[in-house]
């Protein structure tokens, strides 16, 4: 009876790295979420890496090259120029799965801004119906997320551009999965996924795209909060950590 208890708890805690993608959500400027990302890959032993934060032009498909000055890893990526958080938070997590093959997953501001002209399935290209961008979204759906866009930009968005803001969210997602898809085929997996909270979110982000595109693949997708609040959207586990000291996120539109 221990032995079986044993089993079962033991076949539990290790249900994460059973998926073929592990998807792991972060606030982008929490070193401790990093740091439980690097933990988690190094652990699930990734094939492969897709970062929201690094360009495809890049890096798309390769492992890392080797570099004894660890400044170099953070120039090769161009990093210093691309508006994300501290590179020292991320470091960990491409130590973690050296060997793995990085799949760069960021929208760059040109092709952000091309969406707002031309819409996402245009942008993102052949792919576009695959991924589900042909189609609008429910009315239902595209309310709550025009209200999410306006709470996470302080409420001081003019409403007219709120539709714009959720199309550039629905082609990060997309690009996001696709990477993901990609990874999943060129190296047979498993893949993780290192990304905000909003584009790990079940219900509408990066894994509805997967269980669309990739029925067959099983995902876990972990979230991480902070002081324990509330995260919406439909995780398979979520963790907290404390709030980061950072500025007034609304200062700016003051």
């Amino acid at each position: 009876m221990i032995v079986r208890f044993a089993f079962l708890f033991l076949t539990l805690s290790q249900n994460a790295f059973a998926q073929d993608v592990l998807i792991i959500g972060e606030v982008h400027d929490n070193t401790a979420h990093h740091a439980v990302q690097a933990e988690k890959v190094a652990k699930f032993r990734p094939a492969a890496l897709v970062f929201e934060m690094v360009s495809p032009a890049r890096i798309y498909g390769e492992v890392l090259p080797q570099f004894t000055d660890p400044g170099d890893l953070e120039a090769f990526l161009e990093w210093g120029s691309s508006g994300w958080p501290d590179f020292s938070m991320y470091r960990p997590i491409f130590n973690a799965a050296p060997e793995a093959k990085v799949y760069g997953a960021h929208v760059p501001r040109s092709q952000a801004q091309a969406v707002l002209e031309d819409g996402p399935e245009q942008v993102f290209g052949a792919e576009a119906r695959r991924y589900g961008l042909a189609e609008p979204l429910s009315a239902r759906q595209q309310a709550q997320r025009e209200t999410l866009q306006m709470v996470a930009h302080c409420n001081a968005l003019p409403p007219e551009i709120l539709p714009g803001m959720v199309e550039i969210q629905r082609l990060r997602d997309a690009v996001l999965a696709r990477a993901a898809v990609r990874a999943l085929e060129e190296t047979g997996g498993p893949v993780v996924v290192i990304t905000g909270n909003g584009h790990a979110r079940r219900d509408w982000g990066v894994p509805s795209y997967l269980a669309d595109v990739v029925p067959e693949t099983t995902v876990y997708v972990i979230g991480q909060t902070e002081d324990d609040q509330p995260l919406e959207g439909g995780f398979d586990k979520v963790l907290s950590a404390p709030a980061a000291e950072r500025p007034d996120p609304c200062a700016a539109f003051k």
